[in-house]
């Protein structure tokens, strides 16, 4: 079992068990969209577009990539608009979603709150995350979706959690709220936000952190599920910040053989992007 999710049947929400088939054959990568790149620092776009180009050219399923540095004004995205079942990458939703509930009537969390949502974010617990997503309900969750222009994002019903509808586009702009000053979240909130996901355990440190420089600040949520169709879904969502830069990037997959596998492309491309902007 791995974070609730055994290997052999995905466990979305709430002890709901989702049928799943072993061994799913991942589907071929789409020759198109390609990568697209742009930044105001002379070679960077074109180098980054080459090298996430690269490292996805022999991997199988389906890749979306989001980057965004400020430091550099550089965006990179491959399909930004696919929409991927979220797994557990939402529960940064979910507790983005509890601190600006909260912040509305100025109250702090509770103690139980924070008890959930530390094993919601650091050790990705389904359990804390089904309580939590109850409380809230769909219906503020879908506020908060609106107040973050969170447009594309679609809460999962009936308690699929898990199966809230994610994309880059979305997921890079959370990033941006937990990171830099906004009307959506206060300074306080962000700051908690990014305490936890900054406090992963090791065995849930994997994904868009991989390569990233030893002076650069990690924060990161990960999520990975198992379904009958397009074989495991592995997602990674991270923060950095350090070494000059100042960037957050999303990578979603699907259609992934196995749970390494997918691990194993989003590194890839985590690789390349963490030494491209350092160099730069």
């Amino acid at each position: 079992m791995i974070h609730g999710i055994s290997r052999r049947a995905g466990w979305v929400a709430g002890g709901v068990l989702v049928a799943c088939v072993a061994g799913v054959t991942p589907a071929a990568a789409a020759t198109t969209p390609s990568v697209s790149c742009t930044s105001t620092r002379a070679g960077l776009a074109d180098k980054l577009k080459k090298d996430i180009t690269a490292a996805l050219a022999t991997r199988k399923g389906t890749v979306a990539v989001g980057l965004h540095d400020r430091t550099t004004g550089t965006t990179c995205t491959l399909r930004p608009s696919k929409a991927y079942d979220s797994a557990s990458v939402v529960k940064v939703t979910v507790l983005a979603t509890l601190l600006w509930d909260a912040q509305k009537t100025g109250r702090a969390l509770t103690s139980r709150e924070k008890s959930l949502a530390t094993a919601m974010i650091t050790k990705s617990d389904n359990a804390s995350t089904t309580t939590l997503w109850k409380q809230l309900g769909v219906t503020k969750v879908k506020h908060f979706l609106a107040a973050a222009d969170m447009t594309r994002t679609v809460p999962g019903a009936n308690g699929y959690w898990g199966l809230t509808q994610i994309t880059v586009t979305d997921e890079q702009k959370l990033l941006k709220l937990i990171t830099a000053r906004n009307a959506v979240l206060t300074d306080d909130s962000r700051r908690y936000i990014r305490k936890l996901m900054g406090a992963v355990v090791s065995s849930q440190r994997w994904g868009t952190p991989y390569g990233a420089p030893s002076d650069v600040a990690v924060h990161v949520k990960n999520g990975w599920l198992q379904r009958s169709t397009n074989g495991w879904r592995v997602h990674s969502v991270g923060t950095f910040k350090g070494g000059g830069h100042d960037y957050v990037i999303t990578v979603l997959t699907h259609g992934n053989s196995t749970m390494n596998y997918g691990i194993a492309t989003i590194q890839g491309v985590a690789k390349v992007i963490h030494r491209d902007l350092a160099a730069s």
